[in-house]
């Protein structure tokens, strides 16, 4: 299974999410990735932008990774209050007990803006899918898995608590090949640009 999903999966949703990702950072941005792993998908990224710079933390600190990853708790981002113009998150937010503590963390820490890539649970079928990708794109790295999975209206709920509004939100994504979009895509998948509300 590890094997398909690298081959047939990993490359595509990597270069689909990095386009989506460069598009939404500001020009010239100073951006933190908050559960970056290895820094591959950070490096693609970075070679669609290179007017941004990028730092990395994740409380796994994988040797070799692409970028400068820095460790931390999983709840306390190490920086001072306004330290980045953008603050990321891939697949990241659904693996924590309360997300809202990293997004509240994120928006100390930002000038401009939040990006999030993450999960809807909404659908026929939506957990037990999401559960399933998780497993299978995740237990070899030895990430937990808590399988958090908000559907898109608490999403929203936790935005409008914290202040920020969603002025981007794309849920057609296209990161995986047909047939499996048809299974894994759907509206699964959702990346979203925030913004303090004025």
């Amino acid at each position: 299974m590890d094997r398909i999903h690298e081959s047939y999966v990993e490359g595509r949703r990597a270069r689909r999410l990095a386009g989506h990702i460069a598009d939404l950072l500001p020009h010239g941005a100073r951006v933190l990735d908050v559960g970056c792993g290895d820094g591959s998908l950070a490096a693609q990224v970075l070679s669609r932008r290179p007017d941004v710079s990028l730092t990395g933390i994740d409380v796994l600190v994988q040797p070799g990774a692409l970028v400068t990853v820095e460790p931390f708790d999983g709840r306390v981002i190490p920086y001072a209050d306004r330290s980045f113009d953008a603050v990321l998150f891939v697949d990241v937010l659904h693996h924590t007990d309360d997300p809202i503590v990293l997004l509240r963390e994120a928006q100390r820490v930002t000038r401009e803006v939040i990006v999030i890539k993450d999960h809807t649970a909404n659908g026929v079928l939506a957990g037990p899918t999401l559960r399933f990708m998780d497993r299978v794109g995740n237990t070899r790295k030895g990430i937990g898995l808590t399988y958090n999975y908000w559907p898109r209206d608490r999403w929203f709920a936790a935005f409008d608590q914290l202040g920020l509004s969603a002025s981007e939100w794309r849920d057609r994504l296209g990161t995986y090949p047909w047939p499996a979009s048809w299974v894994f895509g759907r509206s699964l998948h959702f990346v979203a640009l925030l913004e303090a509300k004025t």
